[in-house]
Order: structure tokens, then C-alpha cells, then sequence
């Protein structure tokens, strides 16, 4: 029997490269960064889902659509946009599925009555992915 195979060494060994190409405080910004890349991508999910659940549909009708809503958004983010995805793309294609993601999260916060939050955390998130996109750069 021949033993599993990691599927691709190569995106292994560049996110360590990645990430030992950063030391002292570059390297405590580039995690704090990628803390706040985890808190952004949570955000999305229960912006979708609030605003599902804010629908003027009976609660029977409601809680299927979030359930389905949010997880199409699951689906897609870790088909595509995950550091560990199981159909990696390259860095402007997984860029635009972040971009479109973030996208739905903010259109999502806009529409259940929340623009001011809407556009902070648009700006956030198009911050926080030009710094993922500069870090995990080809070299």
C-alpha cells in the first residue's frame, strides 16, 4: 500500500515560506492581521445570516434561507478562498472570491439597516485583503 500523499507540498511549503519570511514585529503585524482576516471571514457568515433572518418572510421561511444562505457561503469560501482550499486558485482569482464574499457581508449589514458599520467593515476588509494578498505574494 503506498502511503496518502499531501495533495499539493508546494502551497504547504510556500505558507511556511510566507510565513518565515517575516521576523520581530513584521511578523507579530502579519499575524495580528491574519486575526483580524479570522474575525472579518466569521463576520461575513452571521452578517448573511442576520440579515436572512431579517427577511419580512414567516420565521418557517426564514431560517431556511440563512441556513442555506450561509452555507452556499461556507461552501464557496472553503472551495475557493481558504488558505487551505480545496480548489486553490491563484492569488487574483482568490482575491476576487474574498472581494465578492466580503461584498455579500457588507451588502448584507447595509440591509439590515447598518451602512455606517456597512462601510467600516468594508473598509476593513479590503484593507485586510490587500495585506493577505501583499504577504502571500509569489516571491
Amino acid at each position: 500500500m503506498t502511503e496518502p500523499q499531501n495533495p499539493s507540498p508546494d502551497r504547504a511549503a510556500s505558507a511556511d515560506l510566507d510565513w518565515n519570511r517575516y521576523t520581530g514585529i513584521a511578523r507579530t503585524l502579519v499575524l495580528c492581521n491574519s486575526l483580524l482576516a479570522l474575525v472579518l471571514e466569521l463576520a461575513i457568515f452571521g452578517f448573511i445570516g442576520w440579515w436572512a433572518l431579517s427577511l419580512d418572510l414567516p420565521l418557517w421561511a426564514r431560517i431556511p434561507i440563512a441556513v442555506a444562505a450561509v452555507g452556499a457561503l461556507i461552501a464557496v469560501w472553503g472551495t475557493f478562498a481558504s488558505p487551505k482550499a480545496r480548489i486553490p486558485l491563484s492569488l487574483p482569482g482568490t482575491v476576487a472570491v474574498k472581494a465578492a464574499a466580503y461584498t455579500a457581508g457588507t451588502l448584507a449589514l447595509w440591509g439590515v439597516g447598518h451602512p455606517a458599520a456597512a462601510a467600516v467593515y468594508a473598509v476593513l476588509a479590503a484593507a485586510n485583503t490587500a495585506v493577505v494578498a501583499y504577504v502571500r505574494r509569489p516571491r
